[in-house]
């Protein structure tokens, strides 16, 4: 993984101490709140519900295991002993102290990690594939250019104040997991008729509000040429974004204003100045970040571990598990490990504490001190040895890591919603909660199959709702708590926006609502069919008739 040279770190420490400066002049009341929030912001600090939350970044999902074992001190330290994992990839702490969080960047800044920029209207963290250069089926190791992107964008001058947040994701794989038709831009690596490194770029995705997937704007870009499109993309944006209405502001907006047609004539005419600038990537410097992800240290072993074969054939809880858990690997005898941060009882992508340097124990043990942080809120071992696979089981195990439903309907994405987040209109968790217990039978839950569940408690869609199989989306009437229930969004190459049912449903309905969902699936599949094919081959209407043809659940119809 990246680590800092000398610049890197000098940059990163004089932003401590600059902040720490920034808040005590707001404490002794040199600074009013107008003035200090956009330094907080700056620096990661929300003021939420209840207390600050502060975004730590986690560039690409990547992270050392003395990265992750800070974060478990400093939650215990200055938290409640638990840290909050999100679809970007970042941690975040609900409960620190305003005059704390100096303190808490100083300790970040001892191993090479920040909460710049994530937060504000500027070029948020740079998210990639979980299994980045270990996915058998990549085609470009898409890192090196996930830090490049990072290096460029932080600090940038020019657009430290754009209309409103930007998110860029990046992808080098046959499937893609980065989810890059919902950002601001998407960049998808692949190896053009020349097998040279080439881009297909995204630009005006976005979820919220007005969700909306991204547009090609370009099929073939040469990797040299990355920063410089993405800075003429921007400076387009920057331009002419909308900023007298937050709601109307994301390029997104913009982009579907003017058509992707002219918003591509702008672009590449402003693309056209910047073309051979200096911000040109060149084979050296593109060598230079890339020996940070040199492969492992892998050792030559076989497809197939006999002790391995012999604990999957003789414990059934270890076979279950592996197989919702384990993926593949390029490099044969190893593979990636999915460690759930979704227990039964918990708030989906919390770990706590202990959790944390269990989890740093076991990179350290048996992953070359590296782990990674996935969009669905999970952790991830992505170089472990078949021989090993048991042993990280069992302590996996021991510490509510190791729930055997990666990918199915209790592997909930979800948003801290109203417990912690002052924009919400809805609580989250405890829909969340509600509806893992509600499938509390494991053989029910591998029956029912692969299903993405995404909840948010509010029109930002900080859980994804849109790009859920099944998506969940908080609401207020009248001082009240409601649901709004959406199925047939998706995420990869296919992704889609899910239909809105039809009207919301009270906090107690939910899990009966989402039982409905699946009884007309399991009523209606073709065999071997997922739920979201489904839903794509019969519509929404089957599903809306029986959702509302409980009369308990009708008289509360009101208009979402």
């Amino acid at each position: 993984m990246y680590k800092y040279d000398e610049i890197d770190q000098r940059i990163v420490d004089e932003r401590v101490a600059q902040y720490r400066d920034q808040t005590r002049r707001y404490l002794a009341g040199e600074l009013s709140e107008d003035e200090f929030r956009p330094l907080r912001l700056q620096n990661g600090l929300y003021i939420q519900r209840h207390a600050p939350m502060l975004r730590i970044a986690v560039p690409y999902g990547l992270l050392s295991s003395k990265q992750l074992r800070k974060l478990g001190d400093i939650a215990s330290q200055y938290d409640k002993a638990y840290g909050h994992f999100s679809t970007r990839q970042n941690m975040q702490l609900n409960w620190p102290l305003l005059e704390d969080v100096p303190d808490i960047l100083a300790e970040l800044a001892t191993v090479q990690m920040h909460a710049i920029q994530t937060s504000g209207n500027c070029i948020r963290n740079i998210t990639t594939d979980q299994f980045a250069g270990v996915a058998p089926d990549e085609v470009v190791d898409p890192r090196a250019m996930a830090e490049v992107i990072r290096q460029w964008s932080t600090f940038h001058p020019e657009f430290a104040l754009l209309p409103r947040k930007f998110k860029i994701a990046v992808s080098g794989t046959q499937h893609d997991r980065a989810v890059v038709q919902v950002h601001d831009i998407g960049m998808e690596f692949y190896l053009d008729a020349n097998n040279q490194v080439a881009i297909k770029v995204w630009v005006g995705g976005g979820l919220g509000r007005t969700p909306i997937l991204g547009s090609v704007i370009r099929e073939h870009l040469e990797w040299q040429h990355a920063l410089t499109y993405c800075e003429a993309i921007v400076r387009v944006y920057n331009l002419h974004g909308r900023r007298d209405n937050a709601y109307k502001a994301r390029i997104k907006i913009l982009v579907k204003a003017l058509g992707i047609d002219e918003f591509k004539r702008q672009v590449e005419d402003e693309w056209s100045h910047l073309k051979d600038a200096p911000n040109t990537i060149t084979e050296a410097e593109l060598a230079r970040v890339s020996k940070h992800f040199e492969s492992m240290p892998y050792e030559t072993l076989p497809q197939h571990d006999a002790s391995f074969d012999a604990a999957i054939a003789s414990n059934p809880a270890f076979s279950t598990w592996a197989k919702r858990s384990l993926h593949a690997h390029k490099t044969s005898g190893y593979r990636a490990v999915t460690l759930s941060l979704k227990p039964h009882g918990q708030a989906p992508g919390d770990a706590t504490t202990e959790q944390m340097h269990i989890v740093a124990d076991l990179a350290d043990q048996y992953s070359f001190g590296e782990l990674r942080v996935s969009h669905e809120q999970n952790l991830i071992l992505a170089d472990v040895k078949l021989s090993d696979l048991f042993a990280v089981w069992q302590k996996a195990r021991a510490h509510g890591l190791a729930s055997p439903n990666i990918g199915l309907l209790s592997d909930i994405i979800c948003c801290p919603g109203g417990d912690f987040c002052s924009l919400a209109n809805a609580k989250s968790i405890p829909i969340a909660m509600a509806i893992q217990m509600q499938f509390d039978n494991l053989d029910y839950l591998h029956d029912i199959g692969e299903i993405d569940l995404n909840i948010s408690g509010c029109m930002n869609a900080c859980g994804h709702h849109h790009v859920g199989h099944i998506g969940i989306l908080g609401i207020d009437k009248d001082g009240s708590e409601w649901y709004q229930v959406s199925i047939g969004g998706n995420q990869g190459n296919d992704a889609s926006i899910g239909s809105v049912i039809g009207p919301s449903f009270s906090a107690d309905e939910m899990p009966h609502v989402v039982q409905k969902l699946i009884d007309v699936y399991i009523q209606e599949r073709n065999t071997e069919e997922r739920f979201i094919d489904t839903v794509r081959r019969l519509g929404v209407a089957p599903f809306k008739a029986h959702v509302y043809a409980d009369k308990s659940i009708a008289k509360n119809e009101v208009a979402a």
